[in-house]
């Protein structure tokens, strides 16, 4: 029970962190840059898994 809430309070004051940082014109060009990122990276998975799935099905 304790790790719970140690993990819930430890969630709440980052996402109040993240709302700070944010806040800043230098914060805001980080989250910029990590969310184009994660975005490119979400893109190239998603390209690879139906590239795949259509090598997979063409063999069926």
């Amino acid at each position: 029970m304790k790790f719970l809430f140690t993990l819930g309070v430890g969630t709440g004051l980052g996402f109040v962190l993240a709302h700070l940082v944010n806040q800043t014109a230098s914060g805001r060009r980080f989250f910029t840059g990590l969310d184009s990122r994660l975005q490119a990276f979400t893109t190239a998975v998603v390209d690879g898994y139906t590239t795949r799935d259509a090598e997979l099905r063409d063999q069926a």
